[in-house]
């Protein structure tokens, strides 16, 4: 009889604990990158009576972590990240501890160091001269705040163009914007003149108030044919770029030479004589102004980019993710983030993408597994297991006292 109060009550503990894991479940729904706990019971050993074997009730819980995958949604934060397949982001808290998490809201501290919702420090690789190589020891990601990009002086430029061969406008300017050495915008104009059927006359000019006094405005001048189809014949791809020089900048920049390419990579020219209204498509050329850090991103592929006033970016760093052997090894201490224990397997750190390792996807985070009717599934089981036990109680208590009263008789 004394048994059946010890069975009971190891039955009662155990649904009192599995119900506990379930409500923290259901509280972490909407956590982000949480995984479901399950509950595993286990009997405890038998007792050999006379009758046979007679079990000794419920044993230690088991409650191993699902690490399925959580849906992906598509967020508005530029540092948001999620993993889509296995590993963990790797961060590091203030004691040093390194620490493992599926939760990539991730945010740039007033330092500059890429942290955690709740302030560790994200692992990864920095960049050396705008470069990262993904490989060697992980450390603290960080962005140069304050930082700025230099001026580039442009070498090189195209202009896509079409000049009406219907005879109908005999001229056609293209303008386009190029930088010199130290940032200051230029707009130079190429002049088209048709001078007869199917050949074209054309000149490159600066503004005279961008040169010093006495300075050439007219930078470069040549002739264009092109065949019947329209395409460009003369100047032909074998002379391609054409050189345009300007010197005797009027803030002092240095003197400038500029590739003017006439023909795209696969061959096709830049320039095109079609029976259709000359326009301009687009302008494209290699230099800007100096530049400010405005804000900071990451990439598909966990790279972290920094964007500049001047519209350029640089590559600061990239996520590390961890590949763990047997993640239910890991033990939760709070803040989304998990550590490694004495039973989880070699951990190998490396770039998204790689050697069995999950991707990671930019502006988007992972939701909790958790699903709704599979735990009130398991709460009312855990719920009618923990009533059967409690009767079990009373009827054992009440078996006890109608023992003790047939003594007493």
């Amino acid at each position: 009889m004394s048994s059946a109060f010890s069975i009971a009550l190891s039955a009662l503990t155990a649904n009192s604990e599995a119900i506990d894991v379930v409500g923290n479940n259901l509280a972490n729904m909407n956590t982000t990158g949480y995984k479901d706990v399950d509950v595993a019971f286990e009997s405890l050993m038998s007792q050999s009576l006379g009758l046979g074997q007679v079990g000794m009730g419920i044993g230690q819980l088991a409650t191993p972590s699902d690490y399925s995958q959580g849906t992906l949604t598509t967020t508005d934060g530029p540092t948001d990240a999620a993993i889509q397949g296995n590993g963990f982001f790797v961060v590091n808290n203030a004691a040093g501890q390194t620490l493992y998490t599926r939760d990539g809201s991730f945010q740039v501290n007033s330092t500059g160091q890429l942290v955690t919702a709740t302030g560790e420090n994200v692992q990864g690789w920095s960049a050396v001269n705008g470069a990262v190589t993904p490989s060697g020891p992980i450390g603290n990601l960080s962005v140069p705040l304050g930082a700025s990009v230099p001026a580039s002086a442009t070498s090189t430029m195209s202009v896509d163009v079409n000049l009406d061969s219907s005879g109908s406008a005999s001229s056609f300017s293209a303008p386009i914007q190029v930088y010199d050495s130290e940032g200051t915008s230029h707009t130079l104009t190429v002049n088209f003149t048709e001078t007869s059927a199917g050949n074209w006359g054309y000149t490159v000019t600066i503004p005279s108030a961008d040169l010093n006094s006495g300075g050439t405005t007219k930078l470069a001048s040549g002739t264009m044919t092109f065949d019947q189809s329209g395409n460009l014949k003369s100047p032909a791809q074998s002379t391609d770029p054409q050189t345009i020089a300007i010197s005797g900048l009027a803030d002092g920049a240095a003197d400038m030479s500029i590739n003017w390419n006439l023909y795209n990579s696969d061959g096709s020219s830049t320039i095109t004589q079609y029976a259709e209204a000359s326009g301009v498509g687009t302008t494209s050329q290699n230099g800007y102004a100096a530049g400010q850090i405005t804000d900071v991103s990451l990439q598909n592929g966990g790279m972290v980019v920094a964007n500049y006033s001047n519209g350029q970016q640089v590559d600061v760093g990239q996520l590390a993710v961890a590949s763990i052997p047997n993640p239910d090894s890991l033990t939760s201490v709070g803040d989304n983030d998990l550590a490694a224990s004495a039973s989880t397997g070699s951990i190998s750190v490396g770039p998204a993408s790689s050697n069995g390792r999950g991707q990671v996807v930019a502006g988007a985070l992972e939701s909790s597994n958790v699903d709704m009717a599979t735990e009130f599934t398991k709460l009312m089981s855990y719920q009618n297991s923990y009533e059967a036990a409690s009767r079990v109680i009373t009827t054992s208590d009440q078996l006890l006292q109608e023992t003790v009263n047939l003594i007493h008789e």
